[in-house]
């Protein structure tokens, strides 16, 4: 048995740093005293969705990681806690900007940094105008608790980035996300397509999954969002263990993450793969280059 309690939280973000770290960190404290080991923040937690529109003043908010406030408050609440932290945050590096997230071990020691693989760009969602694509691949980094494999937000929509990183070892998924209304489309919610995706990864890889998202209505120039929430957890077999609606909070589930190996290895998905018969997944338009 090899029990571990996960937790995904979600809150509104204002302009004021300091607050968005006070509310994250009470947040964190919460989870943690509820017995969270291994705590999931939302994408981008440290100001409000900046991606809504294209606005170059928005750069000066990117940092080196060393430099980010985010990154050095988190890991070190990491520590003082002993859990498990994958911290968001807009990263420079020279004169390149990412999307990243590193995780911080409950030592607060820095375990790896992704980069967001995919990049959307859709009205409100202009995530191209600030993010190169990330370079680092899909990681997993072995925790205090276990192999933990995280994407970011538009990461969640390609089943290849779920299975990747359970080829690499992952035994748990994690997701970070700012996802809300469209603003050329108010009559789409995407609220149970989004959450359906996810389970579909927990169920088709045989693990547990968290996805964090914000809450709240934010307004950028001529662009207002209001972001769902409905963070959840989902269970082995997709099953969503616990959720939350549009408030703000915390949920938490236990695991037990040897039972669920057992079960994985059991039902064989992964011994009865054929990578030789996908030759289409390498390729955009589905057929296979000429030889």
């Amino acid at each position: 048995m090899r029990n571990v309690t996960l937790a995904a939280t979600q809150m509104a973000c204002s302009w004021d740093l300091d607050a968005n770290i006070a509310e994250a960190e009470r947040l964190v404290r919460g989870a943690a005293e509820a017995g969270a080991q291994v705590i999931l923040l939302q994408e981008l937690f440290g100001a409000p969705y900046f991606c809504s529109e294209q606005n170059p003043e928005f750069f000066s908010l990117a940092k080196p990681t060393g430099q980010s406030r985010l990154v050095q408050h988190f890991s070190a609440l990491a520590a003082g806690l002993g859990v498990v932290l994958p911290i968001s945050f807009f990263e420079r590096d020279g004169q390149a900007f990412y999307n990243s997230l590193v995780v911080a071990d409950a030592d607060g020691s820095f375990l790896g940094l992704y980069r967001k693989t995919h990049i959307p760009q859709n009205p409100g969602y202009e995530e191209k105008f600030y993010f190169s694509p990330g370079d680092t691949g899909f990681g997993v980094v072995d925790t205090r608790f276990g192999r933990l494999g995280c994407g970011i937000c538009w990461d969640q929509w390609f089943p290849e980035s779920a299975r990747s990183l359970a080829l690499k070892g992952a035994e748990m998924l994690m997701f970070p996300t700012a996802i809300g209304s469209e603003p050329e489309a108010p009559e789409v919610n995407s609220a149970p397509h989004w959450r359906r995706v996810m389970q579909g990864h927990a169920a088709a890889n045989i693990m547990p999954l968290v996805a964090s998202n914000r809450v709240g209505t934010e307004t950028a120039r001529q662009t207002e969002m209001t972001f769902y929430g409905t963070s959840f957890i989902a269970g082995h077999t997709g099953e969503i263990l616990t959720d939350m609606g549009d408030e703000t909070g915390f949920v938490t589930a236990t695991v037990d993450l040897d039972k669920i190996g057992e079960y994985r290895s059991y039902w064989g998905v992964f011994r009865d793969r054929r990578p030789e018969r996908y030759e289409a997944l390498m390729t955009l338009d589905g057929h296979t280059p000429a030889a």
